[in-house]
């Protein structure tokens, strides 16, 4: 196995988007199987929120639950004493958070071949799991306002993306005793969003942007369905573009808002957001009439694809602003 990451502040690598997606759809495929099979995971006790794990155990007791909950891991070895003062602190919110995450603890001298994997350069460290999807916590001591603050981002990831809402947890359970879950049922627009997930596997676009639209039409406040539509669309206009040649007409045309606007879609697509935001800013400002509201229109719809809580889009937005204003 080997750990991907994945930002949870607002996907911006389009590959990591068919991935978070594909790994959504996985995710909820291995709950309806589990619940069809009495597999699911059901009551747990409050001693089930925190788990040693191995080599031998780790699909099993990470990979697999991941599907289910979002999996914190925490590297920690017997002689580091600053894992001696973060565990604890882990482990009791584990319990606090009352099932939202699992906390799996790896012992890394036992255990050297899963620290190699996730190329860890020193501990105490912590990873996620989420739907198969790893991702970097933090590294080394951490306050416990900073580790929460983490951990609230990494459930609500969980829930909004992969549909991830926890354990049930009951105090009486008894520990290891979990008892199978039932199956949810499907939403009106799981098979509409299931069909954009397929189409973007095909790479066939336009489906995907179809299927989307499709969901939009009845359900205009889907919040997934109008995180894809960007998505997709972003893929679809970037698709056939020479990235040398839209470079240059961008450097060559400061004032073609057209050029700007192609190259603020390379910009995103490869993870440069402040530089794709900036680039369009500016365009707002420099520009007039149709240019400038198609330059704001665009940076509108960059904004859906990286997220409204995003800390770069809040700023973009104030930015946006005063250059309109």
């Amino acid at each position: 196995m080997q750990p991907r990451n994945m930002s949870m502040s607002g996907v911006v690598d389009l590959a990591a988007v068919k991935a978070a997606q594909e790994a959504k759809a996985k995710a909820e495929q291995a709950r309806a199987e589990a619940a069809r099979t009495g597999g699911g995971t059901g009551a747990v006790s409050p001693a089930d929120l925190v788990v040693d794990v191995d080599e031998a155990g780790f699909e099993r007791d990470v990979l697999q639950r991941s599907t289910e909950v979002p999996v914190v891991i925490d590297f920690w070895a017997e002689w580091c004493e600053p894992c001696k003062q973060l565990s604890p602190v882990l482990e009791r919110l584990a319990v606090e958070y009352n099932g939202r995450f699992l906390l799996a603890k790896i012992d890394v001298d036992a255990n050297q071949m899963l620290m190699q994997q996730f190329g860890i350069q020193g501990i105490p460290a912590v990873f996620a799991v989420v739907a198969g999807q790893a991702l970097p916590l933090f590294q080394g001591a951490a306050g416990e306002a900073q580790i929460r603050q983490t951990l609230d981002q990494l459930v609500q990831v969980a829930e909004q993306r992969f549909g991830l809402t926890g354990l049930t947890v009951d105090p009486e359970a008894e520990p290891g005793g979990a008892q199978p879950a039932q199956a949810e049922p499907a939403g009106p627009y799981d098979a509409l969003l299931e069909a954009a997930v397929q189409a973007l596997d095909a790479g066939d676009l336009g489906g995907a942007v179809q299927a989307y639209k499709n969901v939009l039409a009845d359900d205009p406040g889907n919040t997934e369905a109008k995180l894809g539509l960007a998505q997709a669309e972003l893929l679809q206009r970037v698709q056939g573009m020479d990235p040398q040649q839209v470079r240059k007409d961008a450097a060559e045309k400061p004032q073609d808002a057209a050029a700007q606007i192609a190259a603020a879609d390379l910009d995103l697509v490869g993870g440069h957001v402040e530089d794709a935001f900036g680039r369009l800013i500016d365009t707002v400002a420099r520009t007039a009439g149709d240019d400038k509201e198609a330059a704001r229109v665009r940076l509108l719809e960059l904004f859906e694809v990286v997220g409204a809580e995003d800390p770069r889009v809040i700023a973009a937005r104030r930015a946006l602003a005063r250059a309109l204003f």
